[in-house]
């Protein structure tokens, strides 16, 4: 009786052993994600970004290339109003680019190692690499962490990261606020580690042309180079019965005419934040009409002092510009100044400023946020 018991005990235990043998704890997956990102070379990867912070969700289509060491190509286009801006870093610096206004900005920068976003993966590895107070959990498909946001705002406190159990794959990412109410939502639909670029697939002028003619509805490709590759969608694509530029086609209205782009001078709307810091409150109000546009300013007082300007964004070359890259999470805009900084982007044709010498970073990126879901077109 006594062996019969001894030898029972032997194969639960052994049953457990193997058992375990075949799950990864915390420790066990924390340490291969230190050797893939330390290993990592390049990848690809395309999703689905969602901001809480409006009143309504606003989505936007996020397209990562990155190749080592500090090659980057970020595309980030608004799933409602189609606008499409590029963040670019190769050796010649970081560039903002805004292809359908031909318009980019180059900074001196060491951006994104000074700063993280929701949508890159090493930022998302180095955040559960750093947090040792990590929460984690184990599903059939994913590994999911629950750790520290380490993003350049307070409001941004904790996130939930799934990673997928056979490569670690970022399979979906949820930024919650100190009320652990969710403000930003990535959800990855493509990750291909290894990708093969070609250096011209994050050149500027490259992107910037490349980019422009896919607003005309040129699709983007990248070969097995890693070349970025036009193709003119076929009249199945695009929904066309008809030639461009053919006499049925001017009958029927289709014309080859191209959207213009509102002049400078052209009126739009004011847009005001819905957002205030505590404290804070709205002055008055001014247009002044410069040589060739119309800036209208917007004056608030209070605890903090503060002007919003707003005028139509000027179709311009490439810019070096003495400033900061910061992530707004609709679009990417710039600080300058010192004693006196200002906070710039633009978006839908439009460009906005807020300057202040006493306003903290933090509020001028929130009161941006509460402007991004409006029109003033």
């Amino acid at each position: 009786m006594r062996r019969i018991t001894w030898m029972l005990t032997i194969i639960v235990v052994f049953g457990i052993v193997m058992t375990a043998c075949g799950k990864k704890d915390a420790a066990g997956v924390v340490k291969d994600l230190d050797k893939v990102v330390t290993k990592l070379e390049s990848y690809q990867t395309s999703g689905t970004m969602t901001l809480y912070t409006g009143d309504s969700p606003q989505e936007y289509k996020v397209e990562v290339w990155h190749q080592k060491p500090t090659y980057y190509r970020i595309a980030l286009t608004n799933a409602q109003k189609n606008v499409t801006q590029i963040v670019l870093r190769n050796d010649q610096g970081v560039y903002v680019l805004t292809p359908s206004l031909n318009k980019s900005f180059r900074f001196q920068s060491d951006w994104p190692e000074n700063q993280g976003q929701v949508y890159l993966y090493q930022t998302l590895i180095r955040s559960i690499l750093s947090d040792s107070s990590r929460q984690f959990v184990s599903d059939k498909d994913n590994y999911v962490f629950d750790v520290a946001a380490n993003y350049n705002t307070h409001a941004l406190v904790r996130q939930k990261i799934w990673l997928d159990k056979e490569n670690y794959a970022p399979k979906q990412v949820q930024v919650s606020d100190a009320q652990a109410k969710v403000v930003v939502e990535v959800k990855f639909d493509k990750f291909d580690f290894n990708t093969k670029f070609d250096d011209k697939s994050f050149d500027m002028q490259r992107n910037l042309d490349a980019a422009a003619q896919d607003a005309k509805g040129t699709m983007l490709e990248v070969d097995e180079n890693g070349m970025l590759i036009e193709k003119v969608p076929s009249a199945d694509e695009t929904g066309a019965g008809t030639d461009e530029g053919s006499p049925d086609a001017a009958a029927n209205g289709q014309g080859t005419e191209e959207p213009s782009t509102p002049a400078l001078s052209e009126p739009f709307g004011i847009i005001v934040p819905t957002y205030l810091p505590e404290g804070v409150v709205y002055s008055d109000s001014k247009a002044v009409e410069d040589s060739d546009r119309s800036i209208v300013i917007q004056r608030y007082e209070g605890a903090y002092q503060f002007t919003i300007s707003e005028t139509r964004a000027a179709d311009r070359a490439t810019s070096l510009v003495p400033s900061e890259v910061v992530d707004l999470g609709f679009t990417t805009g710039w600080l300058a100044g010192d004693d006196l900084q200002t906070l710039s982007w633009t978006i839908d044709g439009l460009e906005f400023r807020i300057t202040s010498d006493n306003l903290p970073v933090t509020e001028m990126v929130k009161i941006a946020s509460s402007m991004q879901d409006q029109t003033g077109k």
